[in-house]
């Protein structure tokens, strides 16, 4: 990574922990950030004629991989729908608006981090499980196919720190893992590539322990265009 790469990550990492810090000011008048993308969702065109577009919706992890997308997944009709600091039951008020609205043909979900660490207010494992099951069900209502994200490995959280996540996060992807493959939905597994031996996040992979730098996405990457290829049924 270049060293202009490396401050930009940090840059947006820092963002991202910042906004979680101020989201009960910002939520305060939208709870579920339902303007951050109000204008571009209504000035998105119908998916064209043979168009498989891919919604990804997100916390800050994806807010942040959503610049990288044109590099990363060139000439695919991927959208990022991500926003720092964001918890489950504020991506379940949006799923219509930032997700079903946009008719695409899959919704990658990565959820339930912000929830943990408790972004806002304490959260149950049963609640984080309950809010992504509804969003997998209202996606597969409307036909969309459905790609649920593992949590990535965090062995501490920066902004609220002494949490132990860890096992939390473990249980959370294996509840995750199971129900997908109940429902016949795709599971996508970052965790495994990505954690160290404390169940954390590998150094090399991350500029603070819970967000992604470059080589985190370049991990990410390749293991979600297989997950996507899995939810539209190809090989």
């Amino acid at each position: 990574m270049t060293a202009q790469a490396t401050h930009i990550a940090a840059y947006a990492a820092a963002l991202a922990i910042l906004a979680t810090s101020a989201g009960a000011q910002t939520n305060a008048a939208d709870f579920a950030g339902l303007a951050r993308y109000a204008r571009a969702d209504s000035q998105l065109p119908p998916p064209a004629p043979g168009e498989q577009r891919v919604v990804f919706m997100g916390n800050s992890i994806t807010d942040s991989w959503a610049a990288y997308f044109p590099t990363m997944f060139p000439g695919k009709a991927y959208i990022g729908r991500g926003i720092s600091g964001q918890t489950t039951p504020q991506m379940l008020l949006r799923f219509r608006q930032d997700v079903i609205d946009l008719h695409p043909s899959v919704v990658v979900i990565l959820a339930g981090t912000n929830d943990i660490a408790g972004n806002t207010g304490p959260s149950t494992l049963e609640m984080i499980e309950g809010n992504i099951q509804s969003m997998a069900e209202l996606a597969r209502a409307n036909g969309i196919r459905v790609v649920l994200s593992s949590v990535l490995p965090v062995y501490d959280y920066p902004w609220k720190p002494g949490l132990e996540p860890a096992a939390k996060i473990v249980a959370l992807n294996r509840w995750m893992r199971d129900y997908a493959e109940r429902a016949g939905d795709a599971y996508l597994d970052y965790w495994s590539a990505m954690s160290d031996a404390r169940q954390g996040l590998k150094a090399e992979l991350t500029v603070d322990g819970v967000h992604p730098n470059d080589a985190g996405y370049a991990v990410m990457a390749p293991l979600a265009e297989a997950a996507i290829a899995r939810a539209l049924g190809n090989p």
